[in-house]
């Protein structure tokens, strides 16, 4: 993408309703405004609050939006430009109950209050396999640590990735761990009984993995 193509996206982000930029500052020193208000100042009701991480175009968590009207759901990413597309698409289509969040994973305990979350959605996260990098796996236990923080108690997480490192990774770290793992597949296309809400949403580039015959794998857990 163009920088002058970015810059155009990041200016339109701006005049969204549906997009909220906070700086680091504001988060890291408690000036927030959303936080533990995103259901009464945001979405203007008291329904489920469902966050993607990592949300990219944005293409789930309007798709979530739109099968599931009776909850709210934010996309979470830092790149703002991509996620650009799903907000403007949740404008045009009149989705009322997605918002987007310019904000690093990693300060997601800063964003969000404690017990105000319902459900986290994880959607194809870098699995970061070099060793160096997993302190930026999404599933490592310092970010189980801050997503067990903003759950409610019984809240669960979804992890959906064609990365069989990823899934092992993970499923091996929960049972480590004493979590409770409530579903887990290797090839969620290949199995009955799949989760609906699991093969009935495709991002772009999951169909474009499943043309190329990657499995998709899945697991739903609670943080104990």
């Amino acid at each position: 993408m163009g920088s002058k193509n970015k810059l155009r996206r990041f200016k339109e982000n701006e005049t969204f309703s549906n997009v909220v930029q906070p700086t680091r500052e504001d988060l890291v020193n408690s000036n927030f405004k959303h936080k533990g208000n995103w259901r009464a100042e945001v979405f203007k009701n008291d329904n489920p609050l469902v966050l993607e991480l990592g949300c990219g175009k944005g293409e789930y968590s309007v798709a979530l939006a739109k099968k599931y009207p009776n909850k709210n759901f934010v996309g979470i990413d830092i790149k703002g430009a991509r996620f650009w597309r799903g907000a403007k698409t949740a404008i045009q289509e009149n989705i009322p109950n997605v918002a987007f969040l310019r904000t690093q994973i990693e300060l997601i305990d800063h964003a969000f209050a404690e017990n105000e979350v319902d459900e986290i959605w994880i959607t194809f996260p870098d699995p970061q396999i070099k060793y160096k990098r997993t302190k930026h796996r999404m599933t490592n236990a310092t970010f189980l640590e801050r997503y067990k923080q903003i759950l409610k108690p019984e809240g669960e997480v979804n992890l959906k990735t064609d990365s069989e490192f990823m899934h092992g990774y993970t499923l091996g770290l929960l049972h480590g761990a004493g979590h409770e793992v409530l579903y887990a597949n290797h090839n969620v296309y290949k199995q009955e009984g799949s989760p609906e809400e699991v093969t009935s949403i495709q991002t772009f580039y999951e169909s474009q993995y499943l043309e190329q015959n990657k499995a998709i794998t899945y697991i739903k857990f609670k943080i104990k």
